[in-house]
């Protein structure tokens, strides 16, 4: 994924310095599917994972076309209509054979011609691993020395080899749990050694016995590394997500002595894409947020800092960590995987742009840049191939031609951007939530479980006493009005609640809770009518319409809490488990004045509290 030498290089030349106006060539598009996986590439195939409805797949394509040569079907999808749904590793080519990770923590190996399977194991099973906990398994294969090294985190096997032809284990060492960056091979003074990047350490072994040399504990309790470290002889620079920053160590020729920290710096924080080194200069997305998020950029710099020294050397962007409600500078370059050739940088940012850059340590120079993939945001990295470039999001993959114009066959026919299908991305969070939660995946605190649970029961509170108003004097006609009128009243002040509110406080409210519970309400309410006896085809209308409404709202609800990255689709959708017993004793109540006054308020309270406490319930033991 990072090249032949594991660094984000690629060896080719003649590299075009600029693009027309209406962008670079574009030699073909085609519809993916889902996932993370980068593309690789030998002679005029290039391979990659994807996921559609009938489950996840190894890919083989045509490189000029795009066509498929073979795919390979290794599993089900995964998380299809979660957060971050489908496979996240990239594959690795080796001798013939294509090597793939899942999701689930499968590593298998194909022919690269056929696609035929040669072996396959599953790492997470068989040595307990912990490489995939929270997000999947992510790591791609490091195939070298004729092994497969990997990272599991299982007892007795932090890395694990495996031989290259076989699937056979070679040796497993080390007690530390996994993250999620790959391994990572160096070299010292002559001795092959593999770093791996852990989730709470750092560790160097014995490339060939697995022997550790090394261990440096970076944290505490529950932490993630997926970015790539970079190494020069004899320095090696590591980067972490949450704003932890960045340092670089001096490996000691004897390896028995105490590695030296060269520097630290708060500044380089990398979560999703790794960054890369040119001579003396690291070039990469400072982030700012807590966590990359999916229904918006990210906000942090794009810096270019001294490799030797941590000091920075130009920066670009707001440099502003906002949490939603303000624009994007268009002219930011942004979160972005890159490709160090030909003097360039080629750079895929998160929002479908295809930049090329100068390598330059004294000032940002744009040569070129042109919008390939909008409408949804990438952390894919590009890929380069005999001065194509290979770029993909979860729903279209492009190749592009980046190299000098002569160089490009006549024969080779191309199209324009303009041609390529794609939407204009919409940042969702800046309209509905004006102050994101810091931490999108972590449990609700106390204090904001027990604010939305209040301000939901006002909601519902206003919206009674208005409807009780609007039922004056109580008549059959008049109940079914006050009911009407509460439920719409109630679920507008609940859709607009979490905006507003959230606006007004400056703290994160949750309200579309309110919206589930009362199109819920007369699902229940059907039930009485069916046990009073046979229904009129009007009142079955009704039903379906009934029935129609709450299932839209629970899509709608359950689409938009995924494309603004809220974990609490699931949870509050269970909700309504908790509330059938006190809705199902509310239906029975007669249609008296003092038992509407009385016992609806009452019950709706202990119907709600059911309904939220369980939605809570579930939200808690998920975690």
């Amino acid at each position: 994924m990072r090249g032949p030498g594991f660094d984000g290089h690629s060896p080719e030349i003649q590299i075009a310095n600029s693009w027309p106006t209406k962008g670079p060539p574009v030699l073909w598009t085609r519809e993916l599917g889902q996932g993370y996986s980068a593309f690789v590439a030998a002679k005029e195939y290039v391979y990659t994972q994807g996921q559609s409805l009938t489950g996840q797949y190894v890919y083989c394509l045509h490189a000029d076309t795009g066509k498929t040569i073979w795919s390979y079907k290794y599993d089900w999808p995964y998380e299809g209509m979660g957060v971050y749904p489908g496979p996240r590793s990239t594959p690795t080519l080796k001798n013939g054979r294509v090597f793939y990770a899942a999701p689930s923590g499968q590593l298998g190996c194909l022919d690269a011609d056929t696609g035929k399977m040669i072996w396959k194991r599953s790492l997470l099973k068989e040595y307990d691993g912990t490489g995939g906990d929270g997000f999947g398994y992510s790591c791609s294969p490091v195939v070298t020395d004729g092994m497969v090294i990997m990272p599991v985190g299982g007892k007795s096997a932090s890395l694990v080899a495996l031989d290259e032809k076989t699937g056979k284990e070679i040796w497993s060492e080390g007690d530390d749990p996994a993250s999620y960056a790959p391994v990572y091979p160096i070299e010292r003074n002559g001795h092959k050694l593999v770093v791996g990047y852990l989730q709470n350490s750092l560790v160097i072994h014995d490339r060939m016995t697995g022997r550790l040399l090394k261990r440096l504990e970076l944290s505490h309790g529950y932490d993630e590394h997926s970015c790539w470290p970079i190494y020069r002889e004899p320095y090696l620079w590591i980067s972490g997500p949450f704003r932890s920053g960045s340092r670089l160590y001096e490996i000691p020729e004897n390896l028995d002595s105490k590695e030296q920290q060269v520097w630290t710096s708060r500044i380089m924080s990398n979560d999703v894409v790794s960054s890369v080194l040119v001579n003396d200069s690291i070039y990469g997305f400072d982030i700012f947020d807590v966590q990359s998020k999916t229904q918006r950029p990210s906000r942090g710099m794009f810096r270019c800092i001294d490799f030797l020294t941590g000091e920075e050397k130009w920066s670009q962007g707001t440099g502003r960590a906002r949490r939603g409600g303000d624009k994007d500078d268009p002219e930011e370059i942004g979160q972005c995987g890159m490709i160090a050739a030909d003097g360039k940088l080629i750079v895929f940012n998160e929002r479908g742009e295809l930049i090329l850059l100068k390598q330059n340590p004294d000032k940002l120079d744009v040569l070129a840049r042109s919008n390939i993939l909008s409408g949804e945001l990438s952390w894919t990295p590009p890929a380069l191939h005999r001065g194509r470039v290979y770029l993909r999001n979860h729903s279209r993959a492009v190749c592009v031609y980046v190299g000098e114009p002569e160089l490009l066959k006549s024969s080779q026919q191309t199209m324009s951007v303009a041609d390529v299908p794609q939407s204009r991305y919409q940042d969702l969070a800046a309209w509905i939530i004006p102050v994101e939660p810091e931490f999108m995946f972590d449990v609700p605190s106390k204090e904001w479980m027990w604010n939305w649970y209040c301000v939901s029961l006002g909601i519902l509170g206003v919206a009674g006493l208005i409807g009780f108003m609007t039922g004056l004097p109580f008549t059959n006609r008049r109940l079914q009005i006050q009911m009407s009128s509460y439920r719409v009243i109630a679920f507008l002040l609940g859709a607009i609640g979490t905006t507003l509110l959230s606006q007004y406080q400056q703290k994160f409210y949750f309200t579309w809770v309110v919206c589930l519970y009362v199109t819920f309400e007369p699902v229940i309410g059907m039930l009485r009518k069916r046990n009073n006896g046979s229904l009129s085809a009007r009142e079955r209308w009704g039903e379906r319409l009934i029935l129609t409404l709450f299932l839209a709202v629970c899509v709608l609800y359950f689409l938009m809490c995924k494309r603004l990255s809220l974990v609490f689709e699931w949870a509050f959708l269970s909700g309504f488990l908790g509330a059938i017993p006190f809705l199902l004793i509310k239906k029975k109540l007669p249609d008296k004045p003092l038992g509407r006054i009385v016992g609806v308020p009452v019950l709706t309270l202990f119907a709600f509290t059911g309904f939220y406490g369980a939605g809570i319930a579930v939200l808690i033991w998920g975690y």
